[in-house]
């Protein structure tokens, strides 16, 4: 019989704030498009893109990320590949999610700007009626540097897709400028679009004190190492600026040796903003349900906590104060019924 943290996470109402469209693609998935496009060197059977997702360090990770990625050459690709992703985010009660794509590489694969745009439209509509809103976020890998930001950008900001919210910087960490990107931020800003940089997991505390002085970030991708700069810790702390907290990711890359050296509790305990998040799930073998449940069997977190990350991942999203409302209900909701089931279970 599943115990009370089991039962919470399977009912309980969750948003997620770091999710890569590409990397939450299903085995199955990436399996069928490398039996159709040979020439990108993915194997084209389950078994063998599992054991690809098996990563050395980060470095390893974004290879095999933008080989994946150049398996998708058309509209119809990503729309197939978001419908996966939806389906499985349905089935975990998300009531919300906030998607990234990196279009710069979709385009350099060959998917015309109009093309990508269209289907991420036809993906959120579709989502829709599957019970998940979905938000996107545009953004460019570090590698592609500023000329790609700043085309990016412009899709952005000049032809959207439905429901556009934000603007980020991913890939590598070490050895990337963030300042170089601050034009790109600025129009995207100037366009009212939140900026969500990653920051602070390859790299360290400096990578977030650009990713917030250069890039004006409103939420940091990972930012784990702020530990290492009290100031920044502060800094975050009186601004609220969340941090979205990917801990099975930073295992995987080798940011972390193994979950129960992750700081989240002290991150928790510093008094930062920490949302739960999958990153990449498919690629790192877990889930949005997943990290509650391992955070809780790690940390000895309880429904109480677990529904505090769900909270802080609804007041960090970008939607209406109404939606957020609702969510917080629904959150609330959940938590009684656990307490109720756990008192009728003590009773008999």
């Amino acid at each position: 019989m599943a115990g009370p943290v089991e039962r919470f996470v399977a009912e309980l109402p969750k948003v997620e704030l770091h999710l890569h469209l590409v990397g939450a693609a299903a085995p199955a998935s990436v399996a069928a498009l490398a039996a159709r496009r040979p020439d990108v060197g993915v194997p084209a059977d389950i078994a063998s893109v599992k054991a690809l997702f098996e990563f050395r360090d980060f470095a390893h990770f974004i290879a095999v990320y933008l080989q994946v990625s150049d398996l998708l050459r058309d509209g119809a690709d990503l729309v197939e590949l978001a419908d996966g992703v939806v389906a499985t985010l349905a089935a975990q009660r998300v009531r919300y999610a906030e998607i990234t794509v990196t279009p710069y590489t979709h385009v350099a694969a060959g998917i015309a700007w109009p093309d990508v745009r269209d289907a991420l439209g036809e993906a959120r509509r579709r989502a829709a009626r599957a019970g998940v809103e979905v938000a996107w976020c545009l953004d460019v890998s570090g590698d592609d540097g500023a000329e790609a930001a700043e085309q990016t950008a412009r899709w952005a900001v000049e032809d959207p897709p439905d429901g556009l919210v934000s603007f980020g910087l991913g890939g590598r960490e070490a050895g990337v400028d963030r300042a170089a990107f601050a034009p790109a931020f600025a129009v995207a800003r100037a366009a009212g679009l939140r900026s969500v940089p990653h920051a602070g997991e390859a790299d360290g505390a400096t990578s977030i004190w650009k990713a917030v002085r250069d890039l004006g970030a409103d939420r940091i991708g990972h930012g784990v190492r702020c530990l290492e700069d009290p100031d920044l810790v502060a800094h975050l702390v009186n601004e609220q600026i969340p941090l979205e907290v990917c801990p099975s990711s930073n295992v995987c890359t080798a940011v972390v040796a193994a979950l129960g050296e992750h700081p989240l509790p002290r991150l928790v305990d510093a008094g930062l903003v920490v949302t739960l998040n999958s990153d990449d799930p498919t690629m790192f073998g877990t889930s949005i349900s997943d990290e509650y449940r391992r955070v809780a069997d790690t940390f000895g977190y309880g429904v109480d906590e677990l529904a505090h990350f769900a909270r802080s991942a609804v007041d960090a999203a970008f939607f209406p104060w109404a939606r957020r409302r609702a969510l917080h209900d629904e959150i609330d909701a959940a938590l009684a019924a656990s307490r109720e089931a756990d008192r009728d279970a003590a009773g008999h």
